[in-house]
């Protein structure tokens, strides 16, 4: 009881000495980050989808997922029903979002009458050449950051990325009218794991990753490659981070990148 008293009736001077004491030690503890890399994520057929989340929560290591409704393994595509708590588990996590494009279209020309041809990966019109206009682009991207929204209860990222990273000025330029910047990756920063694993094994792709990549790079891995034999992720993701992390760097989401920093706070 007596304990008790001393502790309510202490002079407001010292309870506020303490709390600022505690929070200096808090921010002294706190690592710094002079050598930061951006790993991403984009999505596929989530075969290492949950392989990656128990990496991603080990390590405490968080990151930027670009998601398209992609076909997977198991359930209803990338953005279905059966993975919707897996976005929320990431979300959760402090992960973030962008818009991978919602049928993973990619960009294949400019069209001399302002509309462009795109060609979907995915979804009802897989593989079939379309003519789209501005606005019919704008909609792709803003229905992959819809559902994200739906799916993680957090508003995703005013970003996108391209399937294959393929784009024209004008493409990005339209993006950008509506509300997305685009983002690619660095070339250290392809990982590699949509290469063949015959002529690109793991272990050569590790090496080289550790070897090359630098501060300030965006790195580039799936979520699931239908054509690599030997699957990346189970034998190179983890290493990569702990060799990175050896090797003073330390890992942010897009959020904090310097490019992108200011497009993000003024759409928020």
């Amino acid at each position: 009881m007596a304990s008790g008293r001393s502790i309510t009736f202490a002079p407001r001077r010292a309870v506020l000495a303490a709390a600022l004491s505690a929070v200096c030690v808090h921010a002294a503890a706190a690592p710094s980050c002079a050598r930061p890399v951006y790993l991403t994520f984009d999505t596929g057929h989530m075969g290492v989808a949950p392989l990656v989340a128990e990496v991603l929560a080990r390590q405490q290591v968080r990151v930027t997922f670009f998601a398209a409704h992609e076909r997977t393994r198991e359930g209803d595509g990338s953005l279905g029903a059966h993975w919707a708590g897996w976005w929320k588990a990431r979300a959760a996590e402090g992960h973030e979002f962008a818009s991978h494009t919602f049928d993973h279209v990619y960009w294949r020309a400019d069209l001399p009458d302002g509309r462009f041809r795109m060609q979907a990966s995915a979804g009802p019109l897989e593989g079939q050449r379309q003519t789209w206009t501005e606005a019919q682009v704008c909609a792709e991207i803003d229905r992959a950051a819809q559902r994200l929204r739906e799916l993680t209860g957090r508003a995703p990222l005013p970003l996108f990325r391209a399937p294959g990273g393929k784009t024209s000025p004008r493409l990005l330029q339209t993006a950008r009218g509506c509300g997305y910047a685009h983002v690619g990756w660095s070339a250290a920063g392809f990982l590699g794991d949509e290469l063949s694993s015959e002529s690109h094994p793991n272990a050569a792709l590790l090496e080289k990753a550790l070897r090359t990549v630098r501060g300030g790079d965006i790195l580039m891995a799936h979520l699931g490659i239908w054509s690599r034999r030997d699957p990346w992720a189970p034998a190179v993701l983890e290493p990569l981070i702990v060799g990175l992390k050896e090797r003073g760097f330390c890992f942010r989401t897009l959020r904090e990148h310097p490019d992108y920093r200011a497009w993000i706070a003024a759409r928020e």
